[in-house]
């Protein structure tokens, strides 16, 4: 035993050791580093499993299984971790497999997240942040297992009662042990997503996940690897280049911007514009920690060629399936919905297909219950700090307010001069009034969350008591006629230009009038958008038209009324 135990304290001195140097030289915590580290290391292993025989899923089973063995107990040494892991996993099979009926999704989504709530409390408790636990790894469990129970369920409904979406995804039989251990510890995304479902991992284990379309010109085809898999080594490079680039800004840019400067002393003596700006930056500089880590975790997944997506009629390959984040269009939004598009795609499409959706019975419209029921889901399973749901509870409500405001005032900018203003301001009330939202995401404690609130004078809580009352006052009934017949309007002239086969005006002007207006709903991938499935509405906290634009609308609309009408 004595020789075993001397073999395992120099293995690990082997292991931790360069850690334990690079935290004193660079005073970056260890477990960060290795974190870091196994993302990187994800890149060569991911690559090695396109080697194998695309006839011997077995094999590709046991290496992914053995690769997070290693990241999870030689790595970290999260022996309890992996216990959690077991237990979740088993849990969610025996749940699958034994239990009949509509609650069965239920009861496994209620096991799941109270078994990641002991984590959770045991991790809040211990207030060790710089330390690594299986927390992260079993928050993107319980979406994939969550999830795995609902496509179990669906197997046994009539198809026509089911969506597309849930067609493609539903399971008629339960998945063997190995191919289900496979599916749990898929190593490249082990620790920090991106999340899936367990069809895109049996199709990519039988690589019919790659079949070409029967179209497509094989001259065009892609270069492929074990004559099954596209090379996707490029792809996967260039996300690794930006997600070392974003965790450079993180360290760098969190050593001058982050939630200390609000709670400091310094900060009571910045003007009210400053504050607001010092905050955005805050959270722009907080945001980059997730661009990196999910930049590099979607590349070790598009290395392995999990993140396939399709190929176009020019072969080209699309590798974005687990795209996880898009940085340009969140940090460029012009309202909320774009913002949250564009942030945590996979949580969101999973908070939309197996909360938002599932909560809202076949054939009715999801409404505010229903969102209100998604967000506090998200604050849970983040969770139990308050801050986390002081920033879901109130995006809520500015999302609700947002969109009573877009819906009244945007259609008289539309096809203006006004609306590249319009755009601009949008922009800094959208990122404002988020950078506000999300402050206790980051702060997590409440004293402090609420103390960073009343520094800029909970201006964005009374925005959104403002805009919730509005609707209630005889002031917005006119408006909100006055704002559809606007839409309208623009729609009945851009019929009539389609008519007469001349050309729309420039994107400048008319924007997405049409496509994008409130009378005129989208679906739409996101959990905050509107359509047919019954998401959530587009808003943006908006800007007041000036009265000159505004009289000459209700000159538009009073020529336009004043016409005799066909019969």
């Amino acid at each position: 035993m004595s020789a075993l135990s001397a073999a395992y304290s120099t293995f690990r001195s082997s292991i931790d050791g360069p850690f334990i140097l690079a935290e004193e030289r660079f005073g970056i915590a260890g477990d960060y580093l290795k974190l870091i580290f196994s993302f990187l290391l994800s890149y060569p292993l991911a690559a090695f499993i396109k080697r194998f025989p695309a006839n011997k899923p077995g094999l590709k089973n046991a290496y992914i299984i053995l690769v997070s063995l290693f990241y999870i107990l030689g790595l970290f040494e999260l022996w309890d971790g992996l216990l959690q892991l077991f237990i979740s996993a088993a849990g969610a099979y025996l749940i699958a497999s034994t239990i009949r009926g509509s609650l069965m999704p239920w009861v496994g989504f209620v096991f799941l997240m109270g078994h990641m709530s002991y984590s959770h409390i045991h991790r809040q408790r211990l207030d060790t942040p710089d330390k690594m636990d299986i927390t992260g790894a079993q928050m993107v469990l319980v979406m994939k297992l969550t999830a795995f129970c609902w496509n179990v369920y669906d197997g046994t409904q009539k198809e026509e009662h089911l969506s597309p979406y849930q067609r493609e995804r539903m399971r008629k039989q339960l998945p063997g042990l190995f191919d289900y251990a496979g599916y749990v510890l898929f190593f490249p995304s082990l620790f920090a997503g991106p999340a899936f479902d367990y069809v895109d991992y049996e199709r990519y284990l039988n690589t019919t996940m790659f079949d070409l379309p029967k179209n497509l010109d094989p001259a065009k085809a892609p270069r492929m690897r074990n004559g099954r898999i596209p090379r996707s080594g490029r792809p996967a490079l260039k996300k690794a280049l930006e997600g070392l680039l974003w965790i450079v800004a993180f360290v760098v840019g969190s050593a001058r911007f982050s939630t200390d400067l609000i709670l400091s002393d310094d900060f009571l003596g910045y003007s009210f514009p400053y504050k607001i700006v010092s905050i955005w930056l805050i959270t722009v500089v907080a945001r980059t920690k997730y661009y990196g880590v999910w930049n590099l975790t979607e590349g070790a997944c598009i290395i392995s060629g999990l993140g396939f997506n399709t190929v176009d009629e020019k072969g080209q390959v699309d590798w974005n399936r687990l795209q996880n984040i898009q940085p340009a269009t969140v940090e460029g939004a012009t309202s909320i919905k774009p913002y949250l598009d564009g942030w945590n795609i996979n949580t969101n499409k999973w908070l939309k297909h197996y909360i938002y959706l599932r909560v809202t019975p076949r054939g009715t419209k999801a409404g505010f219950k229903a969102r209100i029921i998604t967000f506090v889901t998200s604050a849970f399973w983040h969770g139990f700090y308050p801050g986390y749901y002081l920033a879901f509870l109130l995006g809520a409500f500015v999302q609700s307010a947002g969109g009573t405001a877009r819906k009244t005032i945007r259609p008289f900018f539309l096809s203006t001069p006004y609306k590249r203003y319009y755009d601009v301001l949008t922009w800094l009330t959208t990122h404002a009034s988020m950078s506000f939202t999300v402050l206790p995401f980051l702060i997590l404690r409440w004293d402090d969350s609420l103390e960073a609130w009343s520094r800029v004078n909970y201006w964005v809580i009374i925005a959104v008591v403002v805009f919730t009352v509005l609707p209630m006052t005889p002031l917005m009934k006119p408006l909100d006629s006055m704002a559809k017949a606007r839409v309208r309007l623009l729609e009945k002239r851009e019929a009539e230009r389609k008519q007469r086969g001349l050309p729309s005006p420039p994107s400048s002007a008319r924007s997405t009038a049409f496509r994008d207006s409130p009378v005129s709903p989208r679906m739409d991938t996101s959990i905050m958008s509107t359509g047919s499935d019954g998401m959530t509405e587009d808003v943006t906290p908006m800007s007041i038209p000036d009265l000159d634009h505004l009289r000459r609308v209700v000159k538009d609309l009073a020529k336009e009324h004043s016409k005799p009408k066909s019969s």
